[in-house]
């Protein structure tokens, strides 16, 4: 249904009558220029080392995309010995293999499961549990059966062949994730998000029980994030993505009885002869030994930010310097690592692994007039050519939630931790977290200019250059709301002002500047949908940037959960748009003065920008399509539908969105 037929069903013509005419703004809808796909890279997150196709041993990777992929990886050549498509799915953390040669994955956005084996390839199992949208990890049991965690009940479950699915309902009334699962001696172990929790479950009668938290571990913000048993041993890093402390629960005695500091995650390797397990510690592979607590370097590094193991175990490669058995794993990207405990052989092989197309979360002009774009998940950082449209550049990246240039440099803002990273395009790129230069000595670019994760914040995703200043707005992490404000003063290098809870318990989503203030959207949402709102409806603010101190608060579109975004038109007045409602504030006044309701919709995506050129706004409406209005009359038009969620315009007057993984453009001779 259009725009205008969807207005005219449900009502609201009357209420339009006072601007003008609701009838589009263009006789026909214009011409859309399809610039393809900015940003495509690797994805590895779950993985395991286990036989694959001919029963030969291989490197599983599930690799993110539309859909995302199953693939083996042959330890010697670093070929592709299988890609398995995985319909649905967008990604999976969770893979293993069982003993009788399956290979399961657990999937998210669809919460399916999956099972590979050699005979009949990927068998889609469906969903496991109805209610359960993301299985954050299973784990293989005694021969065919595997145990999943999942999200949002924060459920467990045991798929068999011969069975079925076996539901052992909710671990915990106060946690939502079982984020990590292993098996280990008719027992199952699963660790939870903040304040983490350990449990341990009897695979045949189902009891639960919780451990005991390690002392001098305070569980309060953490996560059991890695859970992994080997060898008698519950090894369990808590913490998050970044490395944290893993501690040792000797299974025999009942009790922890090792600390790892630094632990990377995401797995510890199977025991070797002498119960000895391979993990990355501080950048480094290491060999832990469980009994007599000795750590034992190998020399091998691993760099950059994201440098933990996406599967490890142990492979017989038949080369000169790796006989026997080798420890052998992948990284995030496609990388293949390798080292032989023997010879002390070590390398690191890039893998054929295919790259995915990578959805595009931030849309943005640099100072050098170049149109930026940045990615979910994948990450990943374009620049296109304004004229045609192509892509110049592209590097890995993290994932980003917002971008903004500012006096020379285009900002960014990167999940997770609410990261700043300052861009300088007239410089070559450089990120030592990310895509490390090969010539050592340069100067970070992107350098990393501030962060919160002390303050538990997770997603940057308003910036706005304000004045001398930057402002930024970020959204908490799980369990927590309010977001914080922060003012960033490039000259002298520092946080002019940072505060948290502006508004209460309410995360800030969008920014506006204008002559000496901030103007702030904010949402009821925390950056994780699993912590419940206290606050009903979102608020718009003023903020002093002189005076740190907030002016005054309102709420400008009742009702509705999160004002994603804000603009100026050039008579002064501030835009914001809110679910389906596109609202004018008068600033001087503190009142809203023009209302235009598009739909319905209460959703918190859409985006809102003024294109100087056209004297015109244009927007993302609730990840329904794209919209002009003109902000003298109110006329309006739906200029196309589909999956937008993220709109820039640049300043030569083009238009730029997203749908998904692909750009496309509305030129300024089309959009008149």
């Amino acid at each position: 249904m259009t725009l205008i037929k969807r207005l005219l069903a449900g009502g609201l013509v009357a209420a339009l009558a006072a601007l003008g005419s609701a009838a589009p703004a263009a006789a026909s809808a214009p011409h859309v220029e399809d610039l393809g796909v900015p940003l495509e890279d690797v994805l590895l997150i779950g993985g395991t080392v286990a036989p694959g196709p001919g029963g030969r041993t291989v490197l599983w990777g599930a690799s993110s995309g539309s859909p995302a992929h199953l693939n083996a990886v042959d330890p010697v050549t670093g070929e592709e010995v299988g890609r398995y498509d995985l319909p649905t799915a967008g990604g999976s953390w969770a893979v293993d293999a069982t003993p009788d040669g399956s290979v399961y994955v657990g999937t998210y956005g669809d919460g399916h499961l999956f099972r590979w084996t050699d005979q009949g390839g990927v068998q889609d199992l469906g969903r496991p549990l109805a209610s359960e949208n993301f299985i954050w990890s299973v784990a293989a049991g005694e021969g065919a059966t595997v145990y999943g965690g999942t999200y949002p009940g924060g459920r467990l479950f045991a798929y068999d062949p011969a069975t079925g699915v076996r539901d052992y309902g909710r671990l915990s009334p106060d946690h939502s994730y079982v984020r990590s699962v292993s098996y280990a001696g008719g027992k199952i172990y699963a660790g939870t998000e903040g304040p983490a929790a350990v449990f341990e479950i009897d695979a045949a009668s189902g009891a639960v029980k919780q451990l005991p938290t390690p002392d001098g571990l305070d569980p309060e913000g953490k996560w059991a994030y890695d859970v992994n048993a080997e060898g008698g041993f519950v090894y369990v890093r808590y913490g998050g993505a970044s490395p944290g402390p893993m501690y040792v629960w000797d299974i025999a005695a009942g009790s922890w009885t090792g600390t790892i500091d630094t632990a990377h995650g995401l797995d510890v390797s199977p025991p070797d002869d002498e119960g000895g397990v391979y993990l990355v510690k501080s950048g480094e592979l290491v060999r832990y030994d469980p009994r007599t607590k000795a750590v034992t370097p190998t020399g091998m590094p691993f760099t950059g930010r994201v440098a933990n193991t996406r599967g490890i175990g142990w492979a017989e490669l038949g080369l000169p310097d790796y006989p026997g058995k080798s420890v052998v794993g992948l990284l995030w990207r496609g990388l293949m690592f390798r080292y032989n405990p023997q010879t002390k052989a070590k390398s690191f092989v890039q893998t054929a692994v295919k790259g995915e197309p990578i959805d595009v979360t931030t849309l943005a002009e640099g100072p050098d007039g170049r149109m930026y774009a940045g990615g979910f998940l994948n990450g990943g950082f374009a620049a296109l050519d304004p004229k045609t449209g192509e892509r110049e550049e592209f590097h890995t990246f993290s994932q980003s939630e917002g971008m903004t240039a500012h006096d020379g440099k285009l900002y960014i803002g990167a999940y997770p931790e609410a990261r700043v990273y300052a861009y300088d395009p007239e410089l070559p790129w450089n990120s030592t977290e990310y895509s490390p230069s090969p010539e050592p000595g340069h100067e970070p670019n992107p350098a990393r200019l501030f962060d919160f994760a002390a303050e538990k914040q997770i997603r940057p995703r308003a910036l706005v250059s304000a004045g001398r200043y930057l402002a930024a707005g970020t959204m908490p992490d799980l369990g927590e709301l309010g977001g914080v404000l922060a003012v960033w003063d490039p000259e002298t290098g520092a946080l002019k002002h940072a505060e948290r809870n502006v508004v209460k318990d309410q995360s800030i989503v969008s920014l506006a500047y204008r002559r000496g203030v901030l103007y702030g959207g904010t949402s009821i949402y925390s950056g994780q949908s699993a912590t419940p709102p206290t606050q009903p409806e979102a608020k718009l603010f003023a903020w002093s940037v002189k005076e740190n101190r907030l002016l005054w608060e309102i709420v400008p579109a009742p009702g509705k959960p999160a004002i994603p975004a804000l603009t100026f038109d050039d008579r002064g007045r501030l835009w914001g748009i809110a679910g389906g409602e596109v609202f004018a504030v008068n600033t001087a006044a503190r009142k809203v003065t023009t209302r235009v309701t598009l739909s319905d919709s209460t959703s918190s995506s859409g985006q809102l920008v003024y294109n100087r050129h056209d004297h015109t706004l244009y927007g993302a409406h609730a990840g329904q399509g794209v919209f002009s209005l003109d902000p003298r009359t109110g006329r309006h038009a739906e200029l196309r539908q589909g999956p937008v969620h993220h709109l820039a315009v640049h300043g030569s007057g083009d238009v730029y969105f997203a749908e998904g993984p692909r750009l496309f453009r509305l030129t300024r001779q089309q959009i008149r």
